[in-house]
């Protein structure tokens, strides 16, 4: 849509960038992407064609395969994603906060292990932290990671994991001391090659259908000390410090999707009749249109303001979750408005809105439901 603010948050190196994106997305991704859906999986060879083309190592340090252009490039892909409907290959959770952990986080040893193949495409990442009893509360986590010698004995179990089939590599949350409840969890890198590594059903989603999301087990799984992602006892701290960018990714393709749907609106209202009229026509449709395009240019400086500073490092956890929990609400709102501007057409997946309004619901779950998110807020007034 065309931004009632002109956006000054790129300059033309992004915006070429951006335009090999949208070539990829619409070129490969877009005529496949039903079959993936109805799948419930998406080929491995398209995450090794995402890696040829650069969209997987934005930000990965270019001495560990990446192209070490930084946070903004992260943001064009998330915002070409959204805007396209494509949420799966889940190539955000994968790149911009898997990916993160171990260039934050990992030792040399490490990131020579991993980063290339994720930059590459040939690793798939996830990360395990929801668990079936416990949701995302550490306090009541459950896995263990017991050290015996030099290794880590870990037991448990996780669930609702993002490229939990497909995934190579698991940044994994466990217990290392029970007593000390959030602040006595650990991360680990675990192969999910190990033996006592199980991979679980693919779950059925109503929405982001094409992303294989798993329920996972692990009985005696055992990985040696190099294995550890920091220091053991601190994987509060890095979580959290993931958090932030975890919760801005979920407003960047938010608010893409909104444009997408106001875009797609707009053009069936342009073309579709009802009672001899076309539907653009009619107050009450320009007036539902007139909300959603005040909503969408209302956000879209705040959040552009939010990318450029975390892309120096300077957005807080509490502005990370007014962006999430500001930009979700909103496409709540404007997503369902958009649907029923659609009428009975809306509610069939012959049209691309559909999609939009059954995956943008999980953006007011994820990174931490928006209840916590008004929490984290109200905490700090």
């Amino acid at each position: 849509m065309e931004h009632a603010i002109p956006r000054t948050l790129y300059e033309g190196d992004h915006e070429a960038f951006r335009r090999t994106v949208r070539q990829f997305i619409r070129n490969e991704v877009l005529p496949e992407y039903a079959s993936w859906e109805e799948a419930g999986i998406t080929p491995r060879a398209i995450w090794r064609r995402a890696g040829e083309i650069g969209i997987l190592g934005t930000s990965i340090p270019a001495e560990y395969g990446g192209a070490g252009g930084g946070f903004k490039y992260d943001a064009i892909v998330m915002e070409e994603l959204g805007y396209w409907g494509i949420g799966a290959p889940s190539w955000d959770l994968h790149s911009y906060i898997v990916a993160p952990y171990l260039v934050e986080f990992g030792s040399e040893e490490q990131k020579r292990r991993w980063l290339p193949g994720m930059a590459s495409g040939e690793a798939i990442g996830s990360i395990g932290m929801t668990e079936p009893d416990s949701g995302s509360d550490l306090q009541g986590m459950r896995t263990s990671a017991r050290r015996v010698g030099g290794e880590y004995v870990i037991n448990g179990a996780k669930t609702f994991i993002t490229n939990g089939i497909n995934g190579d590599l698991i940044v994994l949350a466990a217990k290392t001391e029970p007593a000390l409840g959030a602040k006595g969890v650990s991360l680990f890198l675990v192969d999910t090659t190990t033996p006592g590594y199980r991979k679980g059903r693919n779950l059925h989603k109503i929405g982001n259908k094409g992303q294989d999301t798993a329920q996972l087990f692990f009985d005696d799984v055992r990985v040696p000390a190099a294995a550890l992602l920091g220091r053991e006892n601190d994987g509060w701290r890095m979580l959290m410090h993931g958090l932030v960018q975890e919760r801005l990714i979920v407003a960047i393709r938010s608010l893409s999707m909104c444009e997408a749907a106001f875009d797609q609106t707009l053009e069936y209202v342009r073309t579709r009749k009802a009672f001899g009229n076309l539907i653009l026509e009619f107050q009450n449709t320009r007036f539902r249109l007139a909300e959603v395009a005040t909503a969408i240019d209302a956000m879209r400086p705040f959040l552009d303001q939010c990318i450029a500073l975390h892309a120096q490092g300077a957005l807080t956890p509490v502005l990370a979750a007014k962006a999430k929990l500001g930009v979700t609400e909103v496409a709540d709102r404007v997503i369902d408005a958009c649907l029923q501007l659609h009428g009975g057409y809306g509610y069939t997946t012959d049209f691309p809105i559909s999609r939009l309004w059954t995956d943008a619901r999980v953006h007011r779950i994820y990174a931490g439901t928006n209840e916590v998110m008004k929490h984290i807020i109200g905490k700090a007034l």
